[in-house]
């Protein structure tokens, strides 16, 4: 597969594994709405050929996203449709923010670690939701919407999560399992209890399911200043695939 064909199938799972609530498609661009939560459940995906004028383009997104009261959000690599998409953007007043690294693991190349701490449901359950809300500091407002997203994964989900002494919440991860691919969302780890092994545990649990699942490769998206993470999958194995940002029209 060229790097173009990988990017875009990457993409295409990452939407698939975090779907949103409601989703158009508009002459090769994905557009996502789910109500407010989150930049990538609400963002335009420009991922597959466009024919329309991109200026005129722009205009009509910024009117589906503008009418429902939602920031016009795009999620940009360096293969999104038309080539001068990035540059338009510019011109149009969207700045440039949350540059993430995508990084890929293969599998045949990651050395397995048992782990004993890890509970893992296979849907979403209230203890995992409850447990993620606390950990990642969910608002009140935007937490059926999560529930909603979650509910809607169509690929094998693995939720895992780690307590401690008296219920004490400790870290949690998911992992979505899509064809050769298992993808690794939402591993964090209580502030009290970071580096202590507890988020390299989550993570060794859901690539040794995914791996005795059939999956050969493992993805995930870093925000690409986080030094410590990055660091810590890159000792796992995995490195960098491609890029992703977000252009956001200023108000």
């Amino acid at each position: 597969m060229t790097n173009r064909m990988i990017v875009q199938r990457i993409e295409e799972l990452s939407m698939n594994a975090l779907p949103a609530l409601d989703t158009n498609l508009y002459d090769g661009w994905v557009l996502r709405f789910s109500n407010g939560y989150t930049k990538r459940a609400n963002s335009i995906n420009p991922i597959y050929l466009s024919s329309i004028d991109v200026k005129s383009k722009i205009k009509a997104v910024e009117q589906q996203y503008l009418s429902r009261g939602l920031q016009v959000v795009y999620k940009i690599t360096e293969y999104s449709y038309p080539n001068d998409l990035e540059e338009s953007l510019k011109k149009a007043a969207y700045r440039m923010e949350g540059e993430t690294s995508v990084q890929v693991l293969e599998l045949d190349n990651y050395s397995e670690k048992q782990t004993t701490n890890v509970e893992i449901f296979n849907g979403v359950t209230d203890k995992w939701l409850s447990s993620f809300y606390m950990l990642n500091g969910v608002e009140e407002i935007h937490r059926p919407i999560l529930r909603k997203i979650l509910q809607r994964i169509n690929g094998i989900t693995y939720y895992a999560l780690i307590t401690g002494e008296k219920g004490t919440v400790l870290s949690c991860g998911l992992g979505v399992l899509e064809g050769e691919y298992i993808g690794l969302y939402d591993i964090v780890t209580n502030r009290e209890y970071r580096n202590r092994g507890y988020g390299t545990e989550v993570l060794h649990s859901l690539l040794n399911l995914g791996r005795e699942q059939g999956a050969k490769y493992a993805y995930l998206q870093v925000v690409s200043n986080n030094l410590p993470a990055r660091k810590l999958y890159s000792k796992l194995g995995f490195v960098e695939k491609y890029k992703y940002w977000y252009r956001i029209k200023k108000e």
